[in-house]
């Protein structure tokens, strides 16, 4: 079993690598990678990888996060909110994942991947969307329900503002508990859609719900009786220097052809999800 270890080291360090530097560059696609890494990379199951890829896109969700933080631009009231709500509700997407047929998990993650893949090319092809680079709305584009005071540069709270904040962070918390992954795949595009923050500040607030929505499912399951493993520590790793590789090359890159690229990318991976859970 040594043996094992210390051959498979280096298939989970590079696994965990290529993950964190997804989700260094796009905020959002890299960690619904992170468990197809583990299954089809390391034979894991997915209530098996579920934990463990929480964990990894967790901490190096949480490095990025850090230098958001100290630019200013996460909006943590609002991340505080959704990862609160977003925590109490993920013990019930763990609750179901142990109790749906491994097919039909692996099926419903599949399926969730195809609808990122699906939003990240549309983004991709729509430019700058509704929002200019500084973050302003488009003229011809209504009014987002959430949106920054013009003289504190801070959203402005309202009963309307915290329930659509609040019902993001249920649906995160919900599919981080369920599929193992960080809910960027849901709060990434429903910052853009239902606020008129920043790109930048969208990707750095994201980070940091992530990293405490992860943390927070990772604890209950810590608490239930998971390890990682040393497999498992080591795409955790990986997944971290990942992380800091993606966030040097951020600026750097063209965003819309990453984005392409990875959709492409992540719809092949979901084929062959959906191969792996139906095809017998």
């Amino acid at each position: 079993m040594f043996p094992d270890l210390l051959s498979a080291s280096p298939v989970a360090a590079l696994l965990g690598a290529g993950v964190g530097l997804v989700l260094g560059l796009t905020g959002a696609g890299g960690g619904i990678f992170a468990v197809p890494a583990l299954v089809f990379g390391l034979g894991w199951g997915v209530p098996q990888a579920g934990p463990v890829a929480l964990l990894a896109v967790g901490a190096s969700a949480a490095v990025g996060s850090a230098q958001g933080l100290r630019a200013g631009i996460v909006r943590y009231r609002a991340a505080i909110l959704m990862a609160g709500i977003g925590i109490g509700v993920a013990p019930l997407g763990t609750w179901m994942a142990h109790r749906l047929p491994e097919h039909w998990l692996v099926g419903l993650f599949a399926l969730a991947m195809l609808i990122v893949a699906a939003r990240m090319y549309r983004a991709s092809r729509g430019g700058a969307g509704k929002q200019h680079e500084h973050g302003a709305a488009a003229p011809c584009a209504p009014l987002p329900p959430c949106r920054l005071d013009p003289s504190t540069g801070r959203l402005h709270w309202t009963r309307r503002v915290a329930g659509t904040l609040g019902a993001i962070g249920v649906v995160s918390g919900f599919a981080s508990g369920l599929l193992g992954v960080g809910g960027g795949f849901v709060i990434v595009p429903a910052l853009r859609r239902f606020t008129d923050i920043t790109v930048h500040g969208v990707v750095a607030t994201s980070l940091f719900v992530i990293a405490l929505i992860s943390a927070g499912t990772v604890a209950n399951a810590w608490w239930h009786g998971m390890h990682p493993g040393a497999q498992g520590w080591t795409f955790v790793a990986g997944a971290i220097v990942g992380m800091l590789l993606g966030r040097a090359l951020a600026p750097r890159l063209a965003a819309s052809r990453l984005q392409q690229i990875f959709s492409a990318l992540m719809a092949v991976v979901a084929l062959g999800m959906f191969v792996k859970a139906f095809g017998g």
